[in-house]
């Protein structure tokens, strides 16, 4: 397998920060989102938005639903 120095540096990296917190989750996300909140980035939120829907038309929800 070809080695890949950035990844080797990514994973050394986040292997020591793990090691740091003794590999606590909650500790670690916590230390995450401190550094995010000091960063000073805005922070965007991408999830989906909904689209309103369009009123319906009387005469084409009358062929779905005949009386």
């Amino acid at each position: 397998m070809l080695q890949n120095e950035i990844l080797d540096e990514i994973y050394k990296v986040r292997e020591e920060h793990a090691k740091s917190f003794n590999y606590d989750l909650d500790a670690m996300f916590a230390d995450w989102q401190k550094k995010q909140a000091e960063g000073g980035r805005k922070i965007v939120n991408l999830s989906p938005k909904r689209i309103p829907t369009a009123p319906s038309d009387p005469i084409l929800d009358s062929r779905d639903h005949p009386s």
